[in-house]
């Protein structure tokens, strides 16, 4: 059958198709549509960069980890393995022994510097829609340990608390491992130890006490009493140094028991300035057999007088001490031009020596009294005082009602704290690092020992052995391990 006229298909118009092109094109619906799809394209493309990057961090982040402890275990001067090799290892347990490209070594008599530098790469996911096909990976870790010149004052509490408890010999054990952390042939000539043993009192020595200006009244023991004003400043004047003159201090025991005989001299067994030989300070040395030997025979005696231990600690540490070790017997010849000036930015060395105070006591500042100076005037009473216990003698001879004209309070506990604040505070002006331990301490005392201290965390509270951990936790942070980069 013949199709008709009306009903053949339309021919396409080359003029309508040019028309509807152009009303096309005219056409704003769908524009929003094609914005979106690109911005979803941006942000995934975008996003795909941060996931490239992040993985990039984290494989980052993982070889600084092993680059940071292997340069650490590298350089500890106690490392007796070859430094490179100790870094290779670290490297390859973790399973990047190809990722080192180099390990520097610098070391000589007091310091080892360990550095490495290591890469690696990785593929990317997304950036390499952008011609980036790889992500280099780098780490640089350096550590030092460097033992600078150190001086050391170790100010240690004898008092009569110290019998119970074993906290006798935990002191001597924990002192000891002290001096064997800081005092190896390695740091020969650098780092000086003085100790500073104290209860109510610090016995110079004679050597120490004939260079300073004291009218000398006896020679039983040879303490100082420092004036309040003199906690204010850290240093301790030899006697040619034009300072005012300081006091002798009485020797007498404040007890109100005695033992003894009253024939012959020095008699009182526990005076309130030490009187034996191995009590006195022992400056500037690095003899660690003879130090150990001396702490060694330290033995419970008399009341507590932080602050007065810790003057001698400060002073021994002030660039005014030089004048004694110049002349000081027995003081170890690397020793003689110590103490050296404080740190001072604008004196290119002078940040070079660290000097550092350990203070350590197991109780609190208590009352501490002398007496009168009409029943202290002369030999006679010298003499008397040196055989008879003050308040013994008082309990006796005296009148009660009596016993004030006699002795007065030098020191109360709130006095003595003061005292100790300002001299700690005097240190920590010059730049002296105060590290205190208080030994099974109350609540008071710690919070004395804080207030000493540097900082919080340079204090330690501590019971029994534990004395001996905190003794060798100070001793290897003044070995200065740390990471330079």
């Amino acid at each position: 059958m013949k199709m008709t006229h009306e009903h053949r298909k339309p021919r396409p118009n080359l003029r309508d198709f040019t028309a509807f092109y152009r009303a096309f094109a005219k056409e704003e619906d769908g524009i929003i549509t094609a914005f979106a799809c690109f911005m979803i394209f941006m942000m995934l493309l975008i996003g795909g960069i941060g996931v490239d990057m992040m993985r990039h961090e984290m494989e980052r982040t993982r070889i600084q980890a092993v680059a940071d402890r292997a340069v650490l275990a590298a350089a500890d001067l106690d490392q007796t393995l070859d430094p490179t090799s100790v870094v290779q290892d670290y490297f390859a347990k973790s399973g990047m022994a190809d990722f080192v490209s180099q390990v520097s070594v610098d070391q000589g008599l007091n310091y080892r510097t360990v550095t490495v530098d290591a890469s690696t790469t990785i593929n990317t996911q997304f950036m390499d829609f952008m011609g980036v096909d790889t992500l280099n990976v780098p780490a640089i870790s350096a550590a030092e340990e460097k033992v600078n010149k150190v001086e050391i004052s170790m100010v240690l509490d004898i008092s009569g608390s110290m019998r119970y408890n074993d906290k006798m010999p935990n002191l001597r054990e924990a002192a000891g491992a002290f001096l064997d952390a800081v005092l190896k042939p390695e740091n020969e000539d650098l780092i000086s130890v003085s100790v500073i043993p104290y209860t109510a009192q610090v016995n110079a020595g004679e050597d120490i006490f004939d260079l300073m200006d004291v009218q000398q009244d006896h020679s039983w023991s040879y303490c100082i009493d420092f004036t309040d004003a003199d906690f204010n400043n850290s240093a301790i004047y030899a006697g040619f140094g034009g300072s005012e003159p300081y006091k002798h201090m009485q020797h007498f025991d404040v007890s109100g028991s005695f033992n003894g005989q009253s024939s012959g001299t020095d008699n009182i067994s526990n005076p309130g300035c030490p009187k034996r030989d191995f009590e006195t300070i022992y400056p500037f040395s690095q003899n660690k057999a003879l130090l150990k030997a001396r702490i060694n025979q330290f033995q419970p005696r008399a009341n507590t007088a932080i602050h007065l231990g810790m003057k001698w600690g400060v002073g021994m540490l002030d660039p005014e001490w030089q004048s004694f070790n110049a002349v000081l017997p027995d003081i170890d010849a690397a020793f003689r031009s110590r103490p050296a000036a404080y740190s001072d930015p604008d004196v290119p060395g002078s940040n070079e020596t660290l000097k550092t105070i350990i203070l350590m006591t197991d109780g609190e500042n208590v009352t501490t009294q002398r007496i009168n100076d009409n029943y202290y005037a002369n030999y006679n009473h010298w003499r008397h005082w040196s055989n008879y216990p003050l308040n013994w003698y008082l309990n006796r001879y005296v009148r009660s009602r009596d016993h004030w004209k006699w002795k007065y309070t030098k020191y109360t506990p709130g006095h003595a704290d003061s005292l100790l604040s300002n001299i700690c505070d005097a240190a920590k002006d010059n730049n002296i690092v105060i590290w205190s331990i208080g030994f099974e301490v109350t609540d008071h005392g710690a919070d004395v020992m804080r207030d000493c201290a540097s900082s919080p965390s340079h204090f330690f509270r501590v019971e029994g052995v534990e004395i001996k951990e905190a003794f060798e936790s100070i001793a290897r942070q003044i070995n200065q391990l740390r990471l330079t980069q």
